[in-house]
């Protein structure tokens, strides 16, 4: 992948595991009325760890980078399927399991300049008919 690329996939990446590391209530604001489902977001942040590998050969993400992000995706592939079904909202305020992946998320951004408190990525608008 050429350096531009890579650089958009790390921001996204750092992006996305701001938002697995912000507080609940920050991720149901974030949220707002948008029915994102649980699968969705495991099955990106998935594929950012994973992608994160190639990264990490390319010198983009560090060691210390590639440990965090490993540690969030066995997490996430530790969740159960049935866990992964339905609004990610009502998995937040149910499933345990989203505790232990903001304390993973987390560590990863604490060497940024701005900690762990990142901005969100901006919410993908809501999808409506004949867009």
């Amino acid at each position: 992948m050429n350096a531009l690329g890579d650089a958009r996939l790390r921001t996204w990446t750092l992006r996305f595991m701001a938002l697995l590391a912000a507080d609940a209530q920050d991720q149901l604001a974030w949220l707002g009325e948008r029915e994102l489902e649980t699968e969705d977001v495991v099955e990106e942040a998935e594929l950012l760890c994973r992608v994160s590998e190639g990264l990490a050969e390319r010198g983009v993400f560090g060691p210390s980078d590639l440990f965090h992000l490993r540690a969030v995706g066995r997490r996430l592939g530790e969740i159960d399927t049935a866990c992964r079904v339905g609004p990610w909202a009502h998995a937040l305020a149910t499933d345990p399991a989203w505790d232990d992946i903001r304390s993973l998320a987390r560590p990863l951004l604490l060497t940024r300049p701005d900690g762990w408190r990142q901005p969100l990525p901006r919410p993908a608008r809501p999808h409506t008919e004949g867009s």
